[in-house]
Order: structure tokens, then sequence, then C-alpha cells
């Protein structure tokens, strides 16, 4: 199996965003991100979120979660950091289909509650973005890892097959200049080609006759 775009939820998720977000101002990060997250059809949203931040972007993909039936989890560091989130998330969106979680120990001993992960976003700012991107469970049939304020580490010479784990294949990656800017990746499905790989396909005889000659040749393919 693999991802599936679907240009329906895509649009039917960035409408509803844009009624929910009017009063956000992110640069079109949170329509875009959410028409991604319902295009793919990912079925489990797990994103990051600091006291502070805004909640906009968390908006969005609770909206892209609704619209494929799938669940929408946000982590948090902190009981405090819980507590503002659900105030803020309540003034745009219910937050009942949001799964709030506190890292519990560390990031990387919470990202392994959730196997299964199709659609990831983290903030380039914070110190664990790599930790997070590195524990993350992902889904069998590929995923899609979003690097939120992405432009600020443009120095750091990031790249994606470094980070994810070594037999991830990394499909294919994109820089937008959107907001603060957003690394995108697609991950392929497990069991893909590997980059440099082939499909091999079962050789056969190939007969083809010169018309003008009316030779006869046979080639193996």
């Amino acid at each position: 199996m693999k991802l599936v775009w679907s240009p329906e939820s895509a649009s039917d998720a960035y409408i509803d965003t844009v009624r929910s977000c009017k009063n956000y101002k992110e640069s079109g990060v949170t329509e875009f991100l959410s028409a991604t997250a319902a295009g793919w059809n990912a079925r489990l949203i797990v994103e990051t979120w600091s006291r502070g931040d805004p909640v906009a972007t968390s908006v969005g993909l609770a909206v892209a979660a609704a619209h494929t039936s799938g669940r929408h989890v946000c982590i948090v560091q902190d009981e405090q950091s819980k507590h503002e989130y659900v105030l803020a998330m309540r003034r745009a969106v219910s937050t009942e289909a949001t799964e709030i979680v506190v890292v519990r120990e560390s990031i990387e001993n919470t990202m392994e509650e959730f196997p299964g992960v199709d659609f990831l976003v983290v903030d380039s700012k914070r110190r664990e973005f790599l930790r997070t991107l590195r524990s993350a469970k992902l889904s069998n049939k590929g995923a899609v890892l979003v690097c939120k304020n992405a432009a600020q580490r443009a120095i750091s010479r990031f790249k994606w097959q470094d980070v994810l784990k070594g037999e991830t294949r990394v499909a294919r990656s994109v820089f937008l200049p959107v907001g603060n800017g957003l690394d995108i990746a697609h991950v392929g499905a497990i069991g893909g080609l590997q980059r440099g790989e082939s499909r091999k396909h079962p050789s056969r005889w190939i007969r083809h006759v010169d018309h003008l000659s009316g030779e006869e040749h046979l080639f193996r393919r």
C-alpha cells in the first residue's frame, strides 16, 4: 500500500480551515498543511507544540483529521503547556478530536506510543525536533514529514536521509518559502524500491521482421 492523493479531500479541508482560522495570520501555512494532510488521507497526524506558539497549525490539522476520520495528536512539554493549548484551541475548534499528550520522560518514549504515523509536523526552532523525527514510528504505507520554521535552520546542512532511519526511503523532498519556510519530505512505503534500484521483470524474446529485407531478428529483453 501507499499514500494516495485525493484532491477533493484537500479542497474541502482547505475551505473549512480558512473558515476556522479567519482570525489567524500565518501566511498560508495553516491552510496548506491542512489541505496536504487531508489530501494524503492521513489517518494519524502528530505534531509538537510549545508554550507561546500560535495554534493555527493545530486548528488546520484538527480540521484535516476530521475530513479523513483520523487521529490528531499534539505533544506538549508539560501540564501547563497542555492547559494553555486547550484554552487557545477552544477559541477556534473543538478539542475533542485532538489528543493532547504530555511528554513522558523523553520525546523518544512518547513517540513510541504512536505507531503508524503518516503525517508529522515538527518545529525546526525547537532543540528536540531532530530527536522527534528520528524516533517517529512511521506508517508502512508511507508518510509526509514537515519541518516548520525551516528557513531559520537553513545553515545547519540538514538532510532528510541523515536524520531518518536507514531503512526509510525518502521518495522526494522540497523546501517551500511559505511562512518561515516549510521543509517537506515524502517517505515511501516500506518494501518499495530503494534509491537506484529498478523493478525486475522476467526476460522475454522479442521477434522483429525487417519489412525491407524480409530478415527476421530475435532480441532478448
